[in-house]
């Protein structure tokens, strides 16, 4: 058994988590805990995922001090067993020292993922879509659920931007990493003479701000709110009534709008939604200049400014500018094979 497996190995070392928790169900017992239904909520959901996350390291190292004995007695006839259960661990080991990287303020809680065609029209439009149906599959794998919160199609093709929310315990840590333009390279279905064309997307995450979030205070008073008709593909898909809603906080200057749900309830609540995660990304940027930490730099969404690169002609690979890590199986990367692209960001960033 490697040495590093010793049951004093630093890694299950965490009295900050172990505090965590112990305040989490100090809270969880307070009497006056429900006056307050939607906070009181949001505490018994992170004690429930911080619990899990503990007692999955517990046994974790449990399972690692029964293999270690088990080794040292140097019986050959239980070699069968240890070798799989190492393997076992180790791959389990792996998976969770990545949460070791997903230390930030947001990393455990939700996220939104935003999509944005640039530069190259249709191709453009059809390489948003692309990613759009990437990123839902890699969440399905993932167990992350997902909401289309927003959505306008493309003129011809695909879409130009459509904003998701995904649910899940570190779905904001995960994708962080994504976070920057996306550039596709290959022969255009859209070209008539066949010809090879160079798109760009753009893609933001953002953490889901919690409606109790104190950072986050939004007056009723500083929001323009509009109505109006949901656009669509025509016929039955068109809304008769107006659903759609704009919000623009006036303070701010930010506009965010919905139309993806029927309801104008819904379809409001889900701007606000978007409006917390990009009131609380414009104050983190501000009390802190390097906006990476919570969005990356941003960036114009054109040649030379990708973080990835993704390339269908003349050869088939996809290619991670910040940390070279690159895969062949283009195909099994857009069906959202991500991990091994996020893993190794994680692990470049320090983080």
């Amino acid at each position: 058994m490697p040495k590093k497996y010793s049951s004093s190995w630093c890694i299950f070392d965490f009295p900050e988590r172990e505090a965590e928790l112990a305040a989490l169900q100090q809270q969880s017992e307070a009497a006056d805990l429900w006056e307050d239904s939607e906070k009181a909520q949001a505490i018994m959901k992170n004690l429930s995922e911080l619990r899990d996350d503990v007692e999955g390291w517990r046994k974790l190292k449990k399972r690692i001090d029964d293999t270690l004995e088990l080794s040292e007695m140097g019986d050959e006839s239980l070699r069968g067993d240890l070798e799989p259960e190492l393997a076992n661990v180790e791959q389990e080991l792996a998976r969770r020292e990545l949460s070791v990287f997903l230390s930030g303020k947001y990393d455990r809680g939700n996220a939104l993922l935003a999509i944005n065609a640039g530069a190259g029209g249709t191709d453009s439009q059809d390489w948003a879509a692309m990613l759009q149906r990437m990123y839902l599959r890699w969440c399905e794998k993932r167990g992350f659920q997902t909401s289309i919160l927003d959505f306008s199609e493309g003129e011809e093709a695909g879409m130009k931007s459509c904003t998701i929310s995904v649910t899940g315990l570190y779905a904001y840590g995960y994708l962080r990493p994504e976070k920057g333009v996306h550039r596709l390279v290959r022969l255009s279905p859209f070209d008539s003479a066949h010809r090879r064309h160079t798109s760009f997307a753009q893609v933001e995450v953002l953490p889901e701000a919690a409606s109790e979030d104190s950072e986050i205070q939004i007056n009723p008073d500083d929001l323009k709110i509009d109505v109006y008709i949901s656009s669509g593909a025509g016929g039955q898909n068109v809304q008769k009534n107006a659903t759609a809603v704009r919000i623009t906080h006036i303070p701010s200057g930010l506009v965010v709008a919905c139309q993806n749900e029927r309801s104008q309830l819904q379809n409001r609540e889900n701007a606000l939604r978007v409006l917390r995660s990009r009131l609380l990304e414009q104050k983190q940027a501000a009390q802190d200049k390097q906006l990476a930490e919570l969005r990356g730099e941003y960036t114009k969404t054109e040649w030379g400014s990708q973080i990835r690169s993704y390339v269908l002609h003349p050869y088939q690979l996809v290619k991670d500018h910040r940390t070279e890590f690159e895969a062949g199986n283009t195909q099994g990367v857009l069906d959202g094979d991500l991990d091994g692209f996020i893993e190794a960001y994680l692990r470049w960033s320090g983080r």
